[in-house]
């Protein structure tokens, strides 16, 4: 039997080319499948004092306190407006702290819109893009070519810094 350890690697590992898209601020974005829990309607948010301003609170998922995360506050692309077709999308992120202590945590993400499951081909994954210095582009895993369409493919789990995930769980957010 495998121990959680080995368990944890394999599901940092990207040996997927399918991706789940969806849309923040009228731009697609995917996520690696292997990542996702679940997709959801957004449910009864309970907002929770002193989180970082890009959680929106907590739900409430089966019994698990879930944190719910604006990734467009996360981004500077504003809030996302809670419509009909908002959703939130369950992932679990495998973090690695400091002192070398690795942990899963699932996260609710909001999405303007679901959009669809993709393959994309290996090769038509490009490296993310050189900007400089000054801007942090460890979330983006590549850039995933359909058609004449370059979609940002996220790197879940650099998404939340180490003092991010600090204020998450010392400001009353579920404990890892």
């Amino acid at each position: 039997m495998r121990n959680k350890e080995q368990q944890l690697e394999e599901k940092s590992t990207v040996t997927s080319s399918q991706f789940l898209t969806f849309y923040l601020a009228e731009e697609r974005y995917a996520i690696d499948v292997l990542k996702i829990q679940e997709v959801l309607e957004v449910p009864r948010i309970t907002r929770v004092p002193r989180m970082p301003d890009f959680i929106s609170g907590v739900i409430n998922l089966r019994g698990t306190v879930i944190p719910v995360m604006d990734i467009r506050l996360k981004f500077g692309l504003g809030k996302t407006p809670i419509t009909e077709k908002t959703s939130i999308v369950v992932i679990e992120l495998s973090v690695l702290f400091s002192d070398g202590e690795r942990s899963l945590l699932q996260v609710g993400l909001f999405s303007d819109l679901v959009d669809q499951v993709v393959d994309i081909p290996l090769a038509n994954i490009e490296a993310p893009p050189e900007i400089g210095t000054a801007i942090d582009t460890s979330f983006i895993q590549g850039m995933g070519k359909i058609g004449d369409e370059f979609i940002l493919l996220l790197k879940l789990d650099s998404l939340l810094s180490e003092q991010d995930l600090f204020n998450i769980t010392e400001n009353g957010g579920p404990s890892l």
